[in-house]
């Protein structure tokens, strides 16, 4: 959450990382816990793309389509990181993978379902820490990609 909230501040962005009572591992946590829908719930996935890591952020109202993205990184074979993967490639454990503060830069999909919502939250690097954005600030921070990313 130090790491997030370091790289959230050299970024100059608006959101603070806040601290949840409950735990937000998953989107449906997160959005129950803030009071909002679901989608506006900004997922930072890790998956590998000919084994190399990729983060995708996706709308928590979506699953990822390997397949799509596959098409969109101009790769092979697209597989779902397992917990170690996660952690090399980020430094968080999963459930609290923020989209920023990672040991080195990912190449980063962004949804573009999160731009139908003014605010959206992101992980803070840990599953009861967050923070809100925008769909514009993520692109921005992350130096991600505009993509369709599923359904």
């Amino acid at each position: 959450m130090i790491k997030v909230r370091k790289a959230l501040a050299l970024l100059g962005t608006r959101g603070e990382v806040r601290a949840l009572d409950d735990s937000a591992r998953t989107a449906k946590e997160a959005a129950a816990a803030l009071g909002i829908e679901v989608g506006q719930i900004a997922s930072s996935l890790i998956f590998l793309a000919d084994g190399k890591p990729v983060l995708v952020i996706a709308s928590g109202g979506h699953r990822v389509d390997t397949v799509q993205l596959a098409a969109i990184l101009e790769v092979n074979e697209i597989t779902k990181a397992n917990a170690d993967d996660v952690r090399t490639a980020t430094g968080f454990a999963i459930g609290g993978v923020a989209p920023v503060g990672h040991p080195h830069p990912l190449r980063t999909i962004v949804d573009i379902e999160l731009a139908r919502y003014d605010e959206v939250w992101a992980a803070g690097g840990h599953p009861h820490y967050v923070f809100p954005t925008s769909y514009d600030e993520l692109l921005r921070i992350t130096a991600g990609e505009a993509a369709e990313v599923g359904s």
